[in-house]
């Protein structure tokens, strides 16, 4: 018995090391144009592997010729996405990025509270675990580094960005002009601009943080899991974001994180 199970550890350990890969590869290609070919791929190998099985030389000597070009032209098409792979793997973790002093989240703040004393109209995104590959592509694909100045100038006034939604991966502005999907939720109240609509939209589908000027009235609300706090001052709008991108102590369900996001969000309103 035990050296049938050591007969299997090592076949064991290579198909969990392939199906973790698997996973991965997949999620991290999830939402993107890139995953299309990335199916298209994996439809060619499943072709390849039956044409193989029942004999079928030509397609076998098509197929090997083609997979033998398609290792070039697969890091032609992925060179967007792997270098933001690598770079990510070589950065500390996003929730540094967003706590250190000057990061993410004080250089937002910063321009929040100029837009808000202007009145010019806003909406960020913060990812956080699930990705937004899909809406970054739909906007303009910036991958600047955060800062209030630019953020300031991406929703000035009479500018094609003023409208769209700006959207934050770690401590880099991913996209610009992005469009976001409208809340159909009935209850909410008709006062809401399409602004409050879109970060609700969003924050109903994903677990990001939406952050929104008003060009009304000039206040500050944050979004999350489709409800959101209005009326925040600069010091609770810091207090909201550091509180909902702090490191988990333990990991917890995604019923408590949903319900620990709110609480924070009712927090703050309520400061």
């Amino acid at each position: 018995m035990m050296d049938f199970l050591l007969m299997l550890w090592r076949p064991l350990l290579e198909i969990l090391f392939i199906w973790v890969l698997l996973y991965y590869l997949i999620r991290f290609f999830q939402g993107t144009r890139a995953m299309q070919v990335l199916m298209g791929l994996i439809i060619l190998a499943a072709i390849f592997n039956v044409a193989k099985v029942l004999e079928l030389n030509t397609i076998n000597w098509v197929l090997t010729k083609l997979f033998a070009v398609g290792v070039v032209a697969l890091l032609i098409i992925f060179q967007p996405e792997l270098r933001r792979g690598l770079a990510r793997i070589g950065q500390n973790t996003f929730a540094g990025a967003f706590l250190k002093k000057g990061g993410t989240i004080d250089e937002l703040v910063q321009a929040c509270e100029h837009l808000s004393r202007n009145r010019i109209g806003a909406l960020v995104a913060l990812e956080r675990n699930i990705g937004l590959k899909n809406y970054i592509e739909g906007g303009i694909v910036l991958d600047a580094q955060v800062s209030a100045e630019l953020l300031i100038t991406l929703f000035a006034p009479n500018t094609p960005t003023h409208d769209g939604g700006v959207i934050i991966q770690g401590d880099r502005i991913a996209s610009c002009g992005a469009l976001f999907p409208l809340s159909q939720n009935v209850d909410l109240a008709r006062s809401l601009g399409t602004r409050h609509r879109a970060a609700i939209g969003l924050t109903e589908e994903c677990d990001a943080v939406c952050v929104v000027c008003s060009e009304e009235t000039g206040s500050i609300s944050v979004a999350v899991y489709g409800k959101f706090t209005r009326e925040l001052n600069t010091e609770g709008l810091k207090r909201v974001l550091m509180s909902l991108f702090k490191a988990p102590q333990k990991r917890k369900t995604f019923r408590e994180m949903i319900q620990e996001n709110l609480k924070i969000l009712r927090m703050g309103g309520e400061s």
